[in-house]
């Protein structure tokens, strides 16, 4: 893997995913459809380690996805190509906002902004949702259309949901809770 393309293929990532870690999904997902060193299955386990890691998850998903491609160079270049352009552009949008902080066009940039990055973490988490709970190969086979989906993940989905709505416990209660029943019902 040509690290150069890499840091290429993650600051195009970093310049518009907008609205945080989950947003960059779609664009992993893109990626995984034009390189054969990337499946979007391999996007779903990189994004469950992150999730469960301390740190930014798109940073972390992408230092996987990195380690993948090119091991440990590929580690470091990944994440450091994800976050140039958010430096270079809050260096710069922080100079320039002071001087335009009531200018409507500014502020009309920003509302603008706000249903992108919506509509991106909504699209990632439709996403992680589908590969999670629903397995295209099963479908086929069963030829309904309820035979794709993984029911031991959905009833494990729809219990921790319950629990986190009702408990509110802290979040790691749910992570420890998930992995104990994936060693239990062999997922």
């Amino acid at each position: 893997m040509n690290l150069l393309l890499l840091y290429a293929e993650f600051v195009k990532i970093g310049l518009f995913s907008f609205g945080g870690g989950l947003a960059t999904l779609p664009f992993l997902y893109n990626m995984a459809e034009r390189y054969d060193w990337l499946k979007p299955e391999d996007i779903g386990n990189c994004l469950a380690i992150a999730q469960s890691s301390p740190g930014a998850i798109g940073v972390n998903t992408c230092t996987q996805i990195g380690y993948l491609a090119a091991g440990i160079p590929g580690a470091i270049i990944a994440p450091l190509g994800l976050i140039s352009p958010a430096i270079i552009v809050i260096v710069i949008v922080a100079r320039i906002l002071t001087a335009f902080k009531e200018n409507t066009v500014v502020n009309a940039v920003f509302e603008g902004l706000r249903p992108a990055a919506l509509g991106l973490i909504s699209s990632a988490g439709f996403a992680v949702t589908a590969l999670s709970l629903y397995s295209m190969d099963s479908r086929n086979r069963a030829g309904i259309w309820y035979g794709g989906f993984q029911w031991k993940e959905v009833i494990l989905f729809a219990i921790l949901y319950g629990l986190i709505w009702k408990l509110k416990k802290h979040p790691m209660v749910y992570v420890a809770l998930a992995g104990i029943a994936g060693v239990i019902l062999g997922l």
